[in-house]
């Protein structure tokens, strides 16, 4: 099981090796090991007297917490083990002893989960008895536990959490009093929800893959489930849908007014707002920016949100979970002036590795033209020549080779599966099926250079890899060199007119790759098949200098493309995949001469 493989399997080396990691990254944070503290050195501190900000909770939610340990956001924070909460005598060192003393208090910031409140709460109750001014910001952002399931406990902190802390920390950077960042802290969870989804439950360092399985069959194949916690909680419901789906059902959670036991924030069309996307750690950067388009279409369409701000990225993690969290942001006046708006505190300046939102708000608030992109720009900026072809023998020799190539498809992907990774045959077929799209329609034209800038265009978007790269830049270079040939006068294309093009065409070629016969590559067919044209003006014994090409890279040990890498001894038993689907191609294309 992939999700059961960890770099460390000692999930105390993990977390106490991960801590270390943060400081190494933001040299001016110092870590407490015995505590597992993270916390500011006081030499980076500008102003010792503001508020100092602490959070934390168990680990396994990077970069949540310790990352966010720095200017403009947390003065400290306190790490549990994984998923399990710090101690009260933990939170009490942190208050006591990793503080600046001159701070006119402290607001800690804690999600609503029975551990962590209890204990931060002892240690914030012993702080408090020796005299230390501090309050506590309780983050209950979850919609996925309604009101009738979460009873006396509430709803659950999730990763709107972040955005609680960043607002917070620049508060009491501005030297706003214990007061006021309390009031904000609570201000903003008020007017917050969040929603949760994941592929899978996460597995934790240290414990058997037999539970990793089991949790994959507990969810079952093909099932989402949603309102999943932080934690491994299960959520609300499992579900077998899509994106569009997924996010429908997410976003009615968190804003159907209609919904009375969901409905903890009255948002309304027009109001603004900020969205963040969270990942759970485990969903790639592509899915993830994905999932952001398909939630901010949604927002317009069916609720007439348009966010101020868009955030996207780890920020409250929970361990490699396949999830992602959503959380709106209601945004209302803090009553507090100039510069201390909620969204101008979320852009205040932060340095903190775990808040990426790099983005300034002048970009955000920028007016930006439209840009209209025309779809035709190649084919207005091309050039015709008094170059000339016969249309229909062009065709017929181009479709007859490229038939070919479509029936050889299976024939070229079972050999790239013994020496390659099995997509040169589909990638040729793609190209070639293109490029016969285009004859059917009868784009044609009786000057080379235009069909061929044609040809070169459908190759760049049909076919990808190394093969499609190299096909692309050699046609565009062949139709430059064709186009060198021309005359004042209507001339017709001979074959060693053609010959010397694409001979300049393999020396440019030669630019970009140092594939040469012998290589093992689609050099073998492509540089004898030129090489005998230039020689003789003949297609078909060109086309057969090809195919001996080809039946020679039987055997030969691959010195460039991905057989080097595959190894074994398929390349003694079948020709290089690109070579040989070359090499029918131009067999075919001569025998329709």
């Amino acid at each position: 099981m992939a999700a059961a493989k960890h770099y460390l399997n000692d999930p105390t080396n993990a977390v106490i090796s991960g801590l270390r990691g943060v400081t190494l990254i933001n040299p001016s944070l110092l870590l407490d090991e015995k505590n597992k503290i993270v916390y500011r050195h006081p030499d980076s501190i500008v102003n010792p007297k503001n508020v100092s900000v602490v959070c934390g909770g168990g680990s396994g939610h990077e970069p949540g917490f310790s990352a966010f340990v720095g200017h403009g956001a947390l003065t400290a924070c306190v790490a549990g083990t994984i998923f399990a909460s710090p101690s009260a005598q933990q939170v009490r060192a942190c208050l006591s002893q990793r503080l600046p003393a001159e701070a006119q208090g402290v607001v800690v910031v804690v999600t609503n989960y029975t551990g962590d409140v209890l204990n931060f709460g002892m240690g914030i109750e012993k702080a408090r008895a020796l005299g230390k001014k501090v309050d506590m910001v309780v983050v209950a952002d979850d919609v996925g536990v309604g009101r009738a399931k979460g009873g006396k406990v509430g709803r659950r902190g999730l990763s709107g959490t972040a955005l609680v802390v960043k607002i917070c920390g620049a508060l009491a950077e501005a030297g706003a009093s214990v007061e006021d960042c309390g009031k904000v802290g609570r201000l903003v969870v008020d007017n917050l929800v969040s929603v949760g989804a994941s592929l899978s439950r996460v597995h934790v360092p240290g414990k058997s893959a037999q539970e990793a399985k089991d949790e994959e069959e507990r969810l079952g194949p093909g099932l989402v489930e949603i309102g999943m916690g932080i934690h491994n909680e299960p959520g609300c419901e499992k579900v077998t849908t899509d994106l569009p789906g997924l996010v429908k059902v997410m976003l009615g959670q968190m804003l159907d007014q209609n919904d009375r036991d969901r409905g903890y924030v009255n948002i309304q069309k027009g109001d603004d707002s900020v969205l963040l996307v969270n990942n759970f750690g485990g969903t790639s950067n592509l899915e993830l920016s994905a999932v952001v388009t398909e939630i901010v279409s949604q927002l317009g369409s069916d609720y007439g949100l348009k966010p101020k701000r868009i955030i996207s990225g780890t920020f409250f993690g929970s361990l490699n979970g396949p999830g992602f969290i959503v959380s709106v942001l209601k945004l209302v006046d803090t009553g507090l002036g100039p510069g201390k708006s909620i969204l101008e505190l979320l852009d205040a300046p932060a340095e903190a590795t775990g808040w990426s939102a790099s983005i300034k708000a002048s970009t955000w608030e920028g007016e930006y033209k439209e840009i209209k992109t025309a779809d035709n720009d190649e084919k207005a900026d091309l050039r015709t020549t008094n170059l000339k072809v016969k249309p229909d023998l062009l065709k017929r020799m181009l479709k007859s080779g490229l038939d070919k190539v479509v029936a050889e498809e299976a024939q070229i992907t079972h050999y790239d599966t013994i020496v390659g990774d099995g997509d040169c045959g589909v990638g040729l077929k793609r190209g070639a099926e293109g490029i016969l799209k285009m004859l059917s329609s009868d784009q044609i034209s009786e000057d080379p250079v235009v069909s061929i800038t044609k040809i070169a265009g459908i190759v760049e978007d049909t076919m990808d890899g190394t093969s499609g790269a190299l096909y692309a830049i050699f046609l565009n270079s062949l139709a430059a060199n064709v186009r060198k040939l021309d005359e004042s006068n209507a001339t017709d294309l001979t074959s060693r007119m053609l010959a010397k093009a694409l001979d300049d065409s393999l020396e440019a070629l030669g630019k970009y790759t140092p594939a040469q016969p012998g290589d093992r590559t689609l050099m073998d067919s492509l540089v004898p098949f030129v090489e005998k044209l230039k020689a003789t003006g003949n297609t078909k014994e060109a086309a057969a200098a090809a195919e001996a090409g080809a039946a020679r890279t039987k055997g030969m040990e691959a010195s460039l493309g991905r057989s080097v890498y595959v190894g074994g001894e398929g390349h003694r038993e079948v020709p290089d995949p690109g070579a040989y689907g070359l090499s029918q191609f131009l067999t075919a294309l001569a025998e329709a001469v």
